[in-house]
């Protein structure tokens, strides 16, 4: 095979069609066997129940190039409980996680001309999803629905190397409390579209939300957790029911404890703690960048800036940031299950 004839240096974070995608239909209270397509269309009622009613969950995963050669995804098997645990909270039937990961190597093993090559920071970005198909007009879940994946090449997160960003805290609230915050659903980044565009009129990269209870705790931003450093070097995780489980920090606390003998704190931070000084380091984690490190938090006009500074990501979260990398591009001897070779 011959890699395809991309400027990979070039690329960005958007949407290039590949040869060919994964598609499997529900109905009949069953999902059919599935197939690989070239057809990157999807014909559609116009009363269909993800019109209608939203009705459609999601994944979000990479394909990498390591060192010697080798094409891989990482952690794949979560992202199937994640996509399955989303299915059952909006009533759509399991796609089952077996069945899930065969069809991420399908998938990526038919468009494997676009996975970039190792060295040029550039992935392969792999999206699966699911969506009620029927019509439907009353407020039920539909009976039919379709799952598919459809993989994009993407350019390096960070061009022109890595630089702390500042956000903001946002006037909206996320997810309510016992509401869809901790699963994956198109709906919850639909309602965070305004808050983030709002966000980059007014010159900030993301939004902090804080618990919408009490306005007093912090949660995540609009498409990543947080994780802080506190003044002991501990690694602190904000602990909340309307935080999305991401793969991304569940494995840098692996990372840290194992890999770095850090100590990770899973728990509720109050605002207040952060207002005080008591983290030097703060960053957005998520399949994207991995880590996106925040320099300078806006509260109304107020900075919060953490002791690591606007120039450079901090000494601990660096650490965290290049062993994870390297596990995933295989520098470094990864934790059983965490590599799926393709």
């Amino acid at each position: 095979m011959a890699k395809k004839d991309i400027d990979w240096s070039q690329l960005g974070f958007g949407y290039i069609k590949t040869d060919k995608r994964y598609v499997s239909n529900f109905k009949d209270g069953k999902w059919d066997s599935g197939a690989l397509t070239d057809d990157d269309t999807i014909a559609l009622n116009e009363c269909a129940c993800v019109f209608q009613y939203a009705q459609t969950v999601f994944e979000g995963l990479k394909a990498y190039t390591t060192e010697d050669g080798r094409i891989v995804t990482f952690r794949i098997d979560l992202n199937g409980e994640r996509m399955e645990e989303s299915a059952k909270r909006l009533e759509m039937p399991e796609f089952p996680k077996d069945r899930f990961v065969d069809a991420v190597i399908q998938t990526v093993r038919a468009n494997a001309d676009f996975v970039p090559p190792f060295g040029s920071g550039a992935t392969l970005y792999v999206r699966p999803f699911m969506f009620g198909s029927n019509p439907v007009i009353g407020v039920k879940p539909a009976d039919e629905y379709q799952f598919r994946i459809f993989t994009t090449p993407v350019g390096p997160y960070f061009k022109g190397g890595v630089k702390p960003i500042t956000v903001k805290i946002s006037d909206f609230d996320r997810s309510a409390p016992r509401g869809t915050g901790d699963i994956k659903a198109g709906l919850n980044y639909a309602m965070s579209l305004h808050a983030i565009v709002t966000a980059h009129k007014e010159g900030f990269a993301e939004n902090i939300y804080l618990d919408s209870a009490t306005r007093t705790k912090i949660e995540e931003t609009g498409g990543a957790n947080i994780i802080f450093i506190d003044t002991d070097g501990n690694m602190v995780t904000p602990l909340s029911n309307s935080i999305l489980p991401s793969v991304t920090r569940r494995s840098l606390m692996t990372v840290a404890e194992d890999y770095l003998g850090i100590k990770v704190i899973h728990r509720e931070i109050t605002f207040e703690e952060v207002k005080s000084g008591a983290f030097t380091e703060c960053g957005l984690c998520g399949t994207a960048a991995v880590i996106s490190p925040v320099g300078c938090i806006n509260d109304h006009g107020n900075e919060i800036r953490f002791a690591s500074g606007m120039d450079q990501m901090g000494p601990v979260i660096t650490k965290l940031y290049d062993t994870l990398t390297g596990i995933q591009m295989g520098r470094i001897e990864a934790p059983k299950g965490w590599i799926f070779e393709i």
